[in-house]
């Protein structure tokens, strides 16, 4: 499972995620990769792992929409997204805006991310 294009990491994501496979979710990111989350940072595969096991343990839903994708020549790229995140009775919904880098053997591999929800 990799991105050819910085638009295909969030349908890998979004997949990875609504099967509940965190190792799947933290292969999409580079090893010292930054995952922030209501304000934490978490960095590198370990901690981006633990950060998704504990959020697939509450066996939420999602629906992802990318709003737009900026790409630099210089293989890296932008994205932004909606998201809604559906787990028992509740709803979140936010916007992402995650840096996705080429990596040598062509694919992109997220280098930060960061969901948010509205203040």
């Amino acid at each position: 499972m990799a991105a050819h294009s910085p638009a295909e990491i969030h349908a890998l994501f979004l997949d990875a995620f609504n099967r509940g496979d965190p190792e799947a979710i933290t292969a999409l990111y580079e090893r010292g990769a930054i995952l922030v989350l209501g304000g934490e940072k978490f960095s590198g595969h370990e901690a981006v792992r633990a950060a998704y096991e504990r959020m697939l343990a509450r066996r939420g839903r999602m629906e992802l929409e990318t709003r737009s994708v900026v790409e630099s020549g210089e293989g890296l790229a932008v994205l932004h997204a909606s998201w809604t995140l559906r787990t028992g009775g509740s709803t979140a919904q936010g916007i992402s805006m995650e840096v996705v880098r080429r990596q040598p053997d062509g694919t992109w591999l997220f280098v930060i991310d960061e969901p948010r929800t509205p203040e």
